[in-house]
């Protein structure tokens, strides 16, 4: 039964008409989507669950790779094997999709390691029930030199926020509007991203919000690029 499921899967691996090859690559787009989305999604819970910067990267990755493999590839492969010369054609058609493959995890294993800023995106993070979900403010971050800046949109219905990064707890601010400061220096690294987290907590210390924000992906202070913007005239 292995043995057909795998023929069965190579059949469809090296099908070579037209219909195919974009059934094949819609597929893994959709695939490449559900990972990387679903990954980011899910790290927006729980940042401290590493492999799923694998599975991130694995998605992020397979969004150019699939197209790449099956528009181009394997129909390469297939010319060359039909071709019957030798030289480099040959041994491209006898390892080509070997080390294409090969090429593919090395790539996921790098990215997943060490991720790319593009890759990665935040979700904002609901917690608690009932009432609290009425309460929603946007973190609004600025970076400026290596402190980070941040203030809530609205602090109604909150009694303090908890930043913390990596379980460690930074700041607890407790009188509104809740505006504080980060120093870069003090956010810890966790699978090659700075991020730190903000909890909004009510009157009984439950947490109504909870935000992760990562250091790469906070924007610089605007006064300091036009700053910079001036003496560069």
């Amino acid at each position: 039964m292995l043995r057909s499921a795998w023929n069965d899967l190579l059949s469809v691996y090296y099908a070579n008409t037209m219909i195919w090859r974009l059934l094949k690559t819609a597929a893994l787009v959709f695939l490449g989507f559900f990972c990387w989305t679903g990954a980011n999604l899910v790290l927006s819970y729980r940042s401290d669950w590493g492999f799923l910067y694998y599975v991130m990267a694995y998605g992020f990755a397979l969004l150019f790779w699939g197209p790449f493999t099956h528009l181009v590839v394997v129909p390469t492969i297939i010319r060359f094997r039909r071709s019957g010369k030798g030289g480099v054609r040959n041994v491209l058609a006898r390892h080509g999709s070997k080390a294409n493959i090969t090429v593919f995890l090395l790539l996921v294993l790098v990215l997943g390691s060490l991720p790319l800023g593009v890759m990665t995106f935040e979700f904002q993070v609901p917690a608690g029930d009932g009432e609290s979900t009425n309460i929603n403010p946007q973190l609004q971050c600025t970076q400026s030199g290596d402190v980070i800046h941040c203030h809530l949109s609205d602090s109604r219905g909150i009694d303090s926020v908890v930043v913390s990064t990596s379980g460690k707890t930074l700041e607890e601010i407790e009188e509104p509007p809740f505006d504080f400061d980060v120093n870069v220096n003090d956010i810890e690294t966790i699978n090659g991203d700075r991020q730190f987290t903000v909890e909004l907590r009510d009157e009984n210390g439950d947490t109504i919000r909870r935000y992760i924000r990562r250091v790469d992906l906070i924007p610089g202070d605007s006064s300091e690029v036009i700053a910079d913007m001036s003496v560069m005239t």
